[in-house]
């Protein structure tokens, strides 16, 4: 499954309203990834979902999912380290 997510963090340097693209691993859970994403914009959002690199993970990712992946859409309150 990382390698797979691996693909897409490499196609998402090529998006620039892609702030913030990681993988993450549980440290309690070896069977959970997180993944954490920051656009500039909802627009940015859209363009990174309708991506050819986003469309083939996901084709290639069915089968090593234990279920479908729970979303959580957030606002940006503050952070440090990004752009802007």
């Amino acid at each position: 499954l990382v390698a797979q997510l691996s693909k897409l963090v490499a196609a998402a340097e090529d998006e620039p309203g892609t702030l913030v693209y990681s993988v993450n691993l549980s440290t309690t859970d070896p069977e959970v990834v997180y993944f954490f994403e920051l656009y500039v914009d909802k627009d940015a959002l859209a363009v990174h979902g309708k991506s050819a690199a986003f469309a083939a993970a996901g084709a290639g990712m069915g089968d090593l999912l234990g279920g479908k992946p729970e979303l959580y859409m957030c606002e940006l309150a503050t952070a440090k380290g990004l752009p802007g």
